[in-house]
Order: structure tokens, then C-alpha cells, then sequence
């Protein structure tokens, strides 16, 4: 491109944000000219028993094992059930509405293309950035914790007794995790070459995981004691806010579901399939994390639980169950495997959508003839992915995850309100938007009184009741158009799910870290810097030359 070009494009930016920044597509439109972009399409081989089995897989191997030991040693203690509840919850309600977006946009796009359809091409791109950088961030994460329980099985109790540590690099990134990279570069392969066979075995890996489930839960329990719940400092020893506190942490074990949602290109009946496999595998796991934090909290007083390969330590501490350990490494390892297979399966499809919608270079859009897989995506974040799981410490990553997430999954939640009582071109999006606006107000209200020392317990009950409040008068005043034929799954009790989803993520928002806001804030002006500079000018000159084309195409039919 000339510099005069650039330039002009340049003084043109803030024209064009005008008309890019809001512009809709519709789902038609998103399911096919959009779709077409990739060349190829994706092939629909997959049944709903894959889907719960991607969904089950994708979450299980994560946040268990990542997260609960070092929630239940410093955040919540034995308290950690409640906060697997509360997220658990939240992200029930979050998959309801991401059923329903995946049945009435059934493409790769997840969160990313359900934005876009509703509020517009900046706010889809902002959130599908930000869940890209969670999916690359936490698969990164659970890549260095594969290689802490596969170096449990065999014995070894040294964290980085299977890393390479260099001196001269900033503490934190010095130690070179090669088993995670390797780990990483196989799966990597796997997925370019087929979507189905990796199903079938993330399916078996699954298996053995449910089992390897059962037999943690039944050995912790049978051989672990109550008295453990409450010793040394009782239940909750970090109090009600120490649970919600690690209700947002462990909310980071939630993410495959997401996954789940990206996969709609692929299912043979999306309607049928969707619905089941999303919100299906949401419960099913949601109750197997709160039976083996259970386990984990039986078999050792909060205090005395490993910050790495917690279960594998548990099992080693107790007299006559250390050959447990080497099975939980195992176990461990394999689950973890599965939940990469799927996350990293999820990733690439976001990135080939928002490419479809030329944010990011085309040729990340496209999709293989004969493997029907995205793999130069496939690609691109297996490479971002081995190098941050090569150097970066995993307690770094997890201060960035979940609040990309969590603001994701507040937007998708205000999108399916926003979808379902606003018909475009028939009522106004006024009422609609002052609704959503005043009860992100008042959730924000509660939560922000939670952290007054103290509590403010009345302002909270006061806050709390406005938001029932306002959604009542909603949901009384409000008339629904739900799109689509009525054979398509629907959220019942609309607008209830979607408002508590939204309560609950803005909630979980503010129990993070002020670290986690500093680095959010700084990958969010990257976000929009690279929108600016690139993305809306990409976009313009596209429909620009469809325009001129389609004309050019018509005055020649005109001729001849």
C-alpha cells in the first residue's frame, strides 16, 4: 500500500469507526456469505454425545487440578464447595445463554459472533478478543501444570525437577517448561488433522477420566476425615468473603463449555445437540468439582495442602496411600490432556471466525479441504500458546485470567436480553438498554458495599431488592420476540437467567485483584489500538470492494 494510501486512511479513521463500530450482521448472513469466506466448511460430523463429551472434557482437567489447591490454601480454605457452587451457578446460567445464541447463530464464532450480532462489530471484537486471550492464557497455565502431576507419577516431588531453570532471566519466566511445549506441538497436530478423531479421542481420554474421578472421590473420602473440614480455624477460616473471593478464581475451571459453543458448525442437529452438550456438561462437572474439593479437604487440613499437584500430595501424606499418588499423577495427567485437546479446539475456531470478519489477516480464516479443520488458526495459537507455557510461571497467568472471561460472559448475557425484546425496526431499544443499565448499576452497587469494611449489609439488601425490582417491572412490561421456529430451544423464564447471570458475573468481577484490573486495563487498549489501527480499516475497504464489485457485476448484466 502507498504511503499516500496510509495516510489517507489515517485521516479517515474517525469516519469509518462511525460506520464500522456498530454495524450488525444478521444470523442468516453470519451462517452463510461469512461462513463462505473460509473457502471450505467445516464438516458436520459430530453427535451430541461428543458435544457433553467436549464439554465434560474440556472442563475437568483444568480447574480441579489447577485451581483447588491453591484456592482451598489461601483464598476459602474448606469453603472451596461453596465457591465451586457459586461459580458453578453462574456459569449455568452463562451456558443457558449461550445455548440459546448457539441455536439461533449456529457458527464457530461463539461469544464473538453472538456479540456482533447484537451490539455491534467493536463490542463482538472486544469480547472475542478478550476470550482468546483467556483460552491461550489459561491453556497455557494447564500445559505447566500437566508437566507438575506427570512428574508426580513417577515420584518426584520437586516442582521444577522437570523444568530447565536459566539464570540471567526475570524470576517467574526463568524456568523452561519443554514436557508442556511438547505437550502442546502433539496436540496441536492432532487437532489440524481431523475434528472428528479428536472427539473420539477426547472421548476415551474422558472415560478414563470419570473413572479416575470416582476412584479420587471414593478413596479421599473413605480415607480422609470430617474432622479435617473444620481443623485448624473451622469451615470457612477466610470468612463469606474469602468463599466469593474463590468463587472467582475457580470460575477460570468453567471456561470449556465455552468451547462447547464453537464447536456448532460442526453437529449434525445444532437445535438438538446445542442445548444438551452445553448447560448438560456445565452440571455434570459442576458436581464432580464440589465432590472432589470435598475429598481434597478430607484428607488434609486446609493448611497443609500443596500449592502444586495438590491430590498427588494428598494421597502421598497419608500413610499407606502414597502408591495412590503415582495414580492421581496419572489420572491428572490424562484429564489434563483432554481439557487442552478441547480448549485448544475451541481457540482456533474464535480466531478463524473473527478472521471470517477480516478483524484479524484472512488467512487465518481459512479452512482446510481435506481435513475440513481451521488450521492456520490451528496453527497460530498452538505456537502463542507453547510460548507462553515455555517460560511464564503459572501463578503470573492466573492473575490475568478470569476477567476477560467473566466480562464476556456479563456482555453475552446482556446480548440475549437485548436479543430477545428488541425486534429491529419494530420497537425501540430504549427501554431495553436503560434496563440493563440500571441493573448493571445497582449489581455494581451491592458488590462494590460487599468490600466496605465491615459490610454495608443494609445497602446491600437495599441494592439486592432494586435489582429484583427493576427486573420485575421488566419482565411485566416488556414484550419477548423470540426469533426462530418454536422447535428452537429457548432460556425459560426469560428475562430472569439472563439478569442473574448478569448480577452474578458483575458480582464475581469485583472479588478480583487489582493486578487483574491493571493488566484487563492494558490488554484492553490493546485491544482497541489494534481495532483502530487495523481492524476497522480492514473491514471498511472489504465491504468497499464488495460494493464496487457487486456494481461492476451488475453493469455487466446490464451489457449483456
Amino acid at each position: 500500500m502507498a504511503l499516500r494510501d496510509v495516510l489517507l486512511s489515517i485521516a479517515q479513521t474517525p469516519h469509518r469507526l462511525r460506520q464500522r463500530a456498530l454495524v450488525t450482521w444478521t444470523p442468516a448472513q453470519e451462517m452463510n456469505e461469512v461462513r463462505d469466506r473460509s473457502g471450505a466448511r467445516m464438516k458436520r460430523r459430530l453427535e451430541w454425545y461428543d458435544l457433553v463429551a467436549l464439554g465434560v472434557g474440556g472442563m475437568l482437567g483444568a480447574g480441579v487440578f489447577v485451581t483447588t489447591g491453591r484456592v482451598a490454601r489461601d483464598t476459602a480454605g474448606p469453603a472451596v464447595l461453596a465457591s465451586y457452587v457459586i461459580a458453578g451457578v453462574s456459569a449455568l446460567l452463562s451456558s443457558f445463554c449461550y445455548a440459546e445464541f448457539s441455536v439461533r447463530v449456529p457458527v464457530a464464532g461463539g461469544a464473538f459472533s453472538y456479540l456482533r450480532v447484537t451490539f455491534g462489530e467493536f463490542v463482538g471484537f472486544f469480547g472475542g478478543a478478550n476470550i482468546l486471550m483467556e483460552y491461550v492464557l489459561s491453556n497455557a497455565a494447564v500445559a505447566r501444570s500437566f508437566t507438575d502431576y506427570l512428574a508426580s507419577t513417577f515420584g518426584v516431588r520437586e516442582p521444577n525437577a522437570w523444568r530447565i531453570v536459566v539464570d540471567g532471566i526475570p524470576e517467574g519466566y526463568n524456568a523452561l517448561d519443554v514436557p508442556a511445549v511438547v505437550l502442546v506441538v502433539l496436540i496441536t497436530v492432532c487437532l489440524c488433522y481431523s475434528t472428528k478423531e479428536s472427539s473420539m479421542l477426547n472421548m476415551v481420554l474422558t472415560v478414563f477420566h470419570l473413572l479416575f474421578f470416582a476412584f479420587i472421590i471414593v478413596a479421599g473420602l473413605w480415607n480422609g476425615s470430617a474432622r479435617n473440614l473444620v481443623r485448624p480455624h473451622g469451615l470457612a477460616p477466610y470468612g463469606v468473603r474469602g468463599v466469593v473471593d474463590g468463587a472467582a478464581i475457580v470460575y477460570f475451571s468453567y471456561i470449556g463449555y465455552d468451547s462447547a459453543s464453537t464447536m456448532a458448525e460442526e453437529i449434525r442437529d445444532p437445535a438438538r445437540a446445542l442445548p444438551v452438550g452445553i448447560a448438560g456438561s456445565v452440571l455434570v462437572v459442576s458436581a464432580l468439582y464440589c465432590l472432589m474439593s470435598v475429598a481434597l479437604c478430607v484428607m488434609l487440613p486446609y493448611n497443609e495442602i500443596s500449592e502444586t499437584a495438590p491430590f498427588s500430595s494428598a494421597f502421598r501424606e497419608k500413610a499407606g496411600w502414597r502408591w495412590a499418588s503415582s495414580v492421581v499423577g496419572a489420572g491428572a495427567s490424562l484429564g489434563i490432556v483432554a481439557s487442552l485437546l478441547v480448549a485448544m479446539l475451541g481457540q482456533a475456531r474464535y480466531l478463524c471466525v473473527i478472521a471470517r470478519a477480516r478483524l484479524v489477516p484472512s488467512w487465518l480464516a481459512k479452512v482446510h479441504p481435506s481435513t475440513g479443520t481451521p488450521m492456520n488458526a490451528t496453527i497460530f495459537l498452538g505456537f502463542c500458546t507453547a510460548t507462553l507455557a515455555l517460560f511464564t510461571e503459572l501463578q503470573i497467568v492466573f492473575e490475568m485470567i478470569s476477567i476477560g472471561t467473566l466480562l464476556v460472559f456479563y456482555l453475552v448475557a446482556n446480548a440475549l436480553i437485548y436479543h430477545r425484546y428488541v425486534k429491529v425496526g419494530v420497537n425501540r431499544p430504549l427501554h431495553v438498554l436503560l434496563f440493563l443499565l440500571l441493573l448493571t448499576l445497582s449489581s455494581l452497587g451491592f458488590s462494590l458495599l460487599r468490600k466496605i469494611d465491615g459490610w454495608c449489609k443494609w445497602g446491600m439488601a437495599l441494592f439486592g431488592l432494586i435489582s429484583i425490582a427493576i427486573t420485575t417491572i421488566f419482565h411485566c412490561t416488556a414484550r419477548q420476540d423470540v426469533a426462530g421456529p418454536p422447535s428452537e430451544w429457548s432460556v425459560p423464564l426469560m428475562p430472569w437467567p439472563a439478569a442473574a447471570s448478569v448480577f452474578l458475573n458483575v458480582f464475581l468481577i469485583t472479588t478480583l485483584k487489582m493486578r487483574s484490573y491493571q493488566r484487563f486495563g492494558i490488554w484492553s487498549l490493546v485491544i482497541i489500538v489494534f481495532y483502530v489501527c487495523y481492524g476497522v480499516h480492514s473491514t471498511y475497504s472489504a465491504e468497499e470492494n464488495e460494493v464496487v464489485n457487486a456494481m461492476i457485476h451488475h453493469s455487466n448484466l446490464d451489457i449483456s
